[in-house]
């Protein structure tokens, strides 16, 4: 699998004619090599990076003293210390940091990618890009070539997504059994935090777990509020789980053994009716512009509380391509082609502005040469169903 997503990485660096690429984010970094170390705190601290020449030897600079947590990756052929371009590793020290650490890139260019002065670079503290530029470097976006890398995945991660969505359900299996009347939103929440944890998973990246009338609008993030009988209940799992696959399932759950209201039939239902007219929909071949314009066709009273994609692709983290709704092509839309082996997660959110209740569903899907299989098998709610 390493070796596979190096050469993907790659084949996208030659493609579009760049002599190599550094990689700070730290999913990039795991992605194109297999390397991890304290992924959540990289990101917000850039203390690790690697350059990966188009071709020839890779250099990962890593934190101080974590040399040794690369060793046996046939990935990596050095280890150096890194130099963290931030102002709280660096003081007054910053700028002549930079400097180093830039002609240090340079040297590693001019080695393995001789004139070709452009360099590939997915997120870099602003000091760097200044300093690479003096150096002669011809800095590009590096988050083209590693989403498309991701977007195209193989039988060996197909099978360690499977994993991790499997992780995930039996988390929401645990959040299923604990839901009753009197529960807060952060307990029932911890739950799929537990068993993620305990089989190997890494993290959660939001907070979307809310209750009752704090379901509409979306994206209020899980809280302290009880849970009370009758409550409609969403969540979208964004959890990072086993071998660092990203499960996106989302569902809404009805709490208590009350009836539920023929208002949240009729959210729950519809919301249903998208995603699977959406799910029906999706072929190989079809572009995002065709996928998007032959999308089920939202009604006026939900669009203005629409989720922000029909679909999105799934990978270690949300990823290319998100596909927009057809009102918003023109503005927020971009085009490309549905391939075999993309993953992509299809979102409805259905919630008319100031409603009591929203519904929150979401699947994950392999594009096969067919049509789409499904990875999770986890139930909808029948009593909203019926």
């Amino acid at each position: 699998m390493r070796q596979y997503r190096l050469g993907r990485v790659r084949d996208q660096l030659k493609a579009l004619g760049y002599g190599g690429i550094v990689i700070f984010d730290p999913v990039n970094l795991r992605y194109a090599t297999g390397s991890r170390n304290m992924q959540v705190f990289m990101l917000r601290n850039p203390g690790r990076y690697v350059f990966i020449p188009t071709e020839g030897p890779i250099t990962l600079f890593d934190f101080p003293n974590c040399e040794h947590l690369s060793e046996g990756l046939e990935t990596i052929d050095e280890v150096r210390p890194a130099i963290t371009l931030s102002y709280v590793a660096s003081g007054e020290n910053l700028y002549d940091n930079a400097k180093e650490w830039a002609k240090e890139i340079a040297d590693l260019m001019a080695q393995h990618a001789g004139s070709n002065k452009k360099l590939a670079v997915d997120y870099i503290p602003s000091v760097g890009a200044v300093e690479l530029a003096k150096q002669g470097i011809d800095v590009r976006d590096g988050q083209e070539p590693i989403e498309h890398a991701r977007s195209i995945k193989n039988k060996q991660e197909i099978e360690a997504m499977k994993i991790s969505v499997r992780t995930a359900e039996e988390g929401m299996i645990r959040m299923q059994q604990a839901l009753e009347p009197g529960i807060t939103e952060n307990e029932l929440w911890s739950h799929l935090h537990q068993v993620n944890i305990a089989q190997g998973g890494d993290y959660v990246e939001t907070r979307l777990l809310s209750s009752g009338n704090r379901t509409n609008p979306w994206f209020q993030e899980c809280s302290d509020k009880v849970i009370n009988d009758g409550e409609l209940v969403a969540f979208d799992t964004d959890m990072n789980g086993p071998f660092g696959f990203f499960t996106d399932i989302s569902r809404t759950f009805l709490c208590g053994d009350s009836e539920p209201s023929n208002e949240q039939k009729r959210l729950y239902q519809t919301a249903y009716e998208q995603i699977q007219y959406n799910i029906d929909l999706l072929k190989p071949g079809m572009t995002f512009r065709e996928y998007a314009e032959k999308s089920w066709k939202i009604p006026d009273e939900f669009f203005p509380n629409r989720y922000f994609t029909v679909a999105h692709g799934t990978g270690l983290s949300g990823e290319y391509p998100y596909i927009v709704y057809p009102q918003d092509f023109e503005e927020k839309g971009y085009d490309g082609v549905i391939q075999e082996n993309m993953v992509l997660s299809v979102e409805s959110y259905i919630g008319s502005p100031g409603g009591k209740e929203g519904v929150k569903l979401e699947e994950q899907l392999l594009v096969t040469k067919d049509g789409v299989e499904n990875f999770s098998d986890f139930p909808f709610e029948h009593r909203l169903l019926k």
